[in-house]
């Protein structure tokens, strides 16, 4: 037997400080024996913390012994505990060591012992212990413990029964008997979940037969003993589906327990155990009673998740869609991450029989965000709450009639990305569904002259440029876009003001904005009154000048000129269906031609006058150039180009992003079938060998147990031998090195476990051999490892556990040190080859829309530019390649990047485990003259962390390199 195989098994880890001094062994051996109770305990105290660090204290035993152990203080037993958990207690040839009878006498003693803390702390020992020499004279012991009058004695020794039982059941043939007998008459719930917990695993024949004998009043039991029933139910149906009638009834009846998880584990036993839409039914319900009722948002989102489990099924979607009034209760919860994941169930879970119903709720929820007082959280959840509208407008266009008054409201929102949602919203409602236009364009026009923002003014002016098709609606807006632009021309009318004369007009177009209906300027016949519409009795002299402009008219003196540019194209497309609807009089035509181009002319004058705070840019200047053009030439090509062809490029654009949706809904919903389909070679199953056909239909849990040893449980669709644990494997040492060693990294979230296997290639004994490691980057060892003695041409494992704080490149060296046995030379050292933590293992895929991608470029600070070297020769294939090796999504359509023209450019984004943003912009091109040319350009990293940026950009000329290579 090789001295490995009697490793002591250690459950006590305690840090050693680095800075702790280090005691000699005659100072502690002093203290141990001269010193009073305070300097025994810190004396041990420091021997523990040495011998779990590697250091042998053989002379030691016998003091603590005769010393130590005879003291009655509470402080020094439990140290004393901790102190033969850990100490070796075999000799090296494998016998037990003599002084460990005194011990054994001593635990004894401690067992009698009238203190019940005593008492229960020995018996928890016992449990670790794995020397049945030394628990044998004990057993009279623990069997006395189970009849003492404290449940703290009678607990812990059901459960020292129950781990000597399961490790040397010789010790205790009869232990279920006695366990089954001491269940009928414990009175305390603790005492009865440890002993069912035992006959579960040791009897599980008598753990039946007493559930069956008080199934009756298990809503009376408490919470620890109701989780073990319906464990051991649930194991009993999956190894016996006959037995499911028998307890199915005991599971519904704790879908009512007072505790939240025995609630929680039955609603998923029972799913497990039927699929009835009954069951379904009840245990759906008592998941969003638990979400509903649940503070802590981590417990929401787990139950959610469990609800969006069974939605994939089939059968239990029509189950859920009966209840998705009650999922939509769960929107009370303040937590933005909850609200999105319910609004997205109620989205696909919703039918025509509840869409009315959950319209009014959101509508409801919608105008609660006008009185919140979180800002932040509420802006997030009102753009949830229009982009929701939104799809479900499309999903049934009958309700985007009572939808669309409630939203455009929202245009004049402070919230810009909200307004954006509700603008695009808009913008596809009145294309899609032209019998909603004339309300669309009616609310647009009221709410036209309170819109804040400049970006929702431009798109606005664009929906209605585009829409505006009758003389009436056309004259509204004429009419809306000089009361916000103000008295033209723009130079004069601002000189007049820096001259003292206050033009009265503006000031009441901005009192009136929102409380007063406009009077209609542009007359029948194409002229505009000469009087003003509005009288202002009072000036506000306390605003600030720039406030006391019309809106337009402060844009533009900001020097917010692109709107100017936008505002022209609207002004074209006017003039031109204009001209069209009064084909037969040339005087109303050239008239509203001439206000169209003396409105843009006025702003070019003001642009380039330097009275606004920006002069106007040259592209914004052609732009308005190019529309006094075509109005005054007339050209039937350019004419046709600002009549029609925006509407086919939005249609365009539209129908990509339907296919690009019904694509990634293909994608994602398409796999289940395809696993669904039995395939040639798939095992045969016959339901008429098992009670009920449903059952089997379960997950198989052999292959389960199959899938998690080789660690492709979470994998699809990627290939069986690189998804699974030996891809993972990296050597640290060479073949031919006297210790050869390799390890499995294995990276769970924010922990990474270091599975090292060791091999002796030598025919000598390695002694004191150890795993020193060290980390670089943002990691952290947990512990050090252990010591230990090798064989010859033995192997062992060591496990180490390291912590991760970010997501940044680290990495883990080290070397193993050992003594050979018999020699008086130095320790010998390997040293080990790096092992490099990739950071993809903590890089997701996500989504996000343009306006964030945008505003997260904007606020990241950090920027990491890569240049293209590589060998590939294709736009798309290098675009797929740098796609696959960062773990990150394309945001750019594929329509966008399909077609060669020579260059490429695409945006890139994912999400950390940790919540960090990473945004990468890939621009590359290729010569079109020389098809072998190899691919150029760069790509610019972007992201909150400097390590973030640097690790990404370290990941992708790696992987270039490698490909190069």
């Amino acid at each position: 037997m090789s001295s490995t195989s009697i490793e002591q098994p250690c459950y006590t880890l305690i840090n050693l400080p680095q800075d702790a001094e280090q005691p000699t062994e005659m100072k502690l051996r002093e203290d141990l024996e001269k010193g009073d109770n305070k300097v025994k305990a810190e004396a041990l105290k420091k021997v523990i913390q040495l011998m779990l660090n590697g250091e042998k204290f053989p002379s030691l035993l016998m003091t603590i012994i005769r010393f130590v152990m005879p003291v009655a203080d509470h402080t020094l037993k439990k140290l004393l505990l901790v102190f033969w958990e850990i100490v070796p207690k075999n000799t090296p040839d494998g016998k037990l060591m003599q002084e460990m009878i005194l011990v054994c006498d001593a635990y004894r003693r401690d067992l009698q012992h009238p203190n019940e803390f005593i008492r229960g702390s020995t018996l928890r020992f016992l449990c670790k212990l794995k020397e049945p020499e030394l628990l044998e004279p004990l057993m009279p012991s623990i069997k006395a413990c189970l009849e003492y009058k404290h449940n703290y004695v009678r607990r812990n020794a059901v459960m020292a029964i129950f781990t000597i039982y399961k490790n040397f059941n010789f010790l205790m043939p009869d232990a279920p008997e006695i366990i089954a007998n001491f269940l009928e008459r414990e009175q305390d719930m603790s005492c009865k979940r440890n002993a069912f917990m035992m006959l579960i695993h040791a009897d599980q024949e008598r753990a039946l037969n007493y559930l069956s004998s008080c199934i009756d009043q298990v809503n009376t039991f408490g919470d620890i003993l109701q989780l073990v029933i319906v464990e051991l139910i649930y194991k009993v149906c999956h190894a016996n589906p006959s037995e499911r009638a028998r307890f199915i009834r005991c599971v519904y009846a704790l879908l009512n327990s007072s505790s939240q998880a025995v609630r929680y584990e039955a609603a998923g036993t029972l799913i497990t155990l039927s699929s009835a839409p009954s069951a379904v039914k009840a245990a759906a319900s008592c998941y969003i009673d638990l979400i509903v009722k649940e503070s802590d948002n981590n417990v929401k989102l787990i139950v959610l998740d469990k609800i969006i489990q069974l939605k994939e099924v089939p059968s239990h979607e029509k189950v859920l869609q009966e209840l998705v009034m009650d999922i939509l209760r769960v929107l009370s919860s303040p937590d933005i991450e909850v609200r999105k994941k319910t609004l997205n169930l109620g989205l696909d879970l919703v039918t025509t029989r509840s869409i009315g119903e959950m319209v009014l709720i959101l509508k409801k929820e919608l105008s609660k965000t006008n009185n919140a007082n979180e800002l932040e959280d509420m802006d997030k959840y009102r753009q949830l709450l229009v982009r929701t509208l939104h799809q479900m407008s499309i999903k049934f266009p009958d309700t985007a009639a009572s939808i669309i008054p409630v939203v455009v409201e929202y245009l004049s929102d402070s919230n810009e990305l909200a307004a954006l949602d509700v603008l695009v919203f808009i913008r596809e409602i009145i294309h899609k569904f032209v019998n909603l236009k004339d309300l669309i364009l009616q609310k647009l026009l009221e709410i036209f002259s309170s819109i804040k923002s400049v970006k929702i003014l431009r798109g606005t002016l664009w929906i209605l440029g585009e829409y505006c098709e009758n003389v009436e609606d056309i004259q509204n807006l004429i009419t809306q876009v000089r009361q916000s632009l103000g008295d033209i021309p723009i130079v004069d009318d601002e000189l007049k003001r820096a001259a003292g004369i206050e033009n009265k007009e503006d000031e009441q177009i901005l009192k009136s904005n929102t409380s007063t209906t406009t009077q209609q300027l542009v007359t029948a016949d194409g002229t505009y009154a000469s009087q003003s519409a509005f009288v202002s009795n009072t000036p506000n002299t306390t605003k600030d000048d720039s406030e006391k402009r019309p809106p337009l008219r402060s844009f533009l003196l900001k020097g917010e000129f692109f709107i100017a540019s936008a505002l022209a194209r609207t002004l074209t497309k006017l003039a031109v269906k204009y001209s069209k609807l009064v084909d037969n009089n040339q005087v109303k035509q050239n008239r509203f031609n001439s206000e169209a181009m003396l409105i843009m002319a006025s702003i070019l004058h003001y642009g380039k006058s330097g009275m606004a705070k920006k002069a106007i840019n040259e592209d914004d200047n052609d732009s308005i150039n190019i529309c006094l053009r075509v109005l005054s030439e007339r050209s039937p090509f350019v004419v046709n180009l600002f009549n029609n062809q925006s509407q086919v490029a939005l249609s365009t654009m539209l129908d990509a992003k339907l296919d690009e949706t019904d694509l990634a809904w293909k994608t994602r919903h398409g796999k289940k079938k395809v696993q669904a389909q039995i395939q040639p070679d798939d095992p045969l199953r016959f339901g008429q060998l098992i009670s009920n056909s449903d059952f089997i239909e379960k997950e198989d849990v052999f292959d389960l147990t199959l899938k998690q040893a080789i660690g492709v449980l979470n994998k699809k669709d990627e290939d069986f031998i690189l998804s699974s644990k030996l891809n993972k494997v990296t050597q640290l040492t060479g073949f031919s090195d006297p210790v050869y060693a390799e390890a499995y990294v294995h990276v769970n979230q924010y922990d990474i476990v270091l599975d090292v296997l060791i091999v002796n290639q030598t025919t000598d004994t390695l002694q004191n051999l150890t795993l020193e490691l060290a980390t670089l980057g943002d990691l952290k060892l947990v512990e050090k490892p252990s010591a230990l003695t090798l064989a010859p041409r033995d192997f062992t494992n060591i496990k180490a556990n390291i912590k991760v704080a970010s997501t940044e490149n680290g990495i883990i060296f080290g070397n193993i040190v050992y003594d050979i046995s018999g020699a008086a030379s130095d320790r010998n050292c390997v040293v080990l080859n790096d092992i490099h933590i990739d950071i993809m293992d903590y890089i997701v895929p996500a989504q996000c829309t343009d306006q964030e991608f945008l505003q997260m470029w904007v606020i990241f600070e950090w920027e990491n530019k890569v240049v293209v070297n590589t060998n590939i020769k294709d736009l798309n294939e290098y675009l797929e390649h740098v796609i696959k090796s960062t773990n990150m999504k394309c945001l750019t359509p594929e329509k966008a990047l399909s077609g060669d023209c020579g260059f490429m450019a695409a945006n890139l984004y994912a999400k950390s485990i940790f919540g960090e943003d990473v945004l990468a912009n890939v621009s590359i091109e290729k010569s079109l003259q020389n098809p072998d040319s190899q691919v150029l350009g760069h790509i610019r990293i972007r992201a909150k962390s400097q390590g973030m940026a640097l690790s990404m950009g370290d990941k992708i000329n790696l992987t270039q390199k490698q490909i190069k290579n």
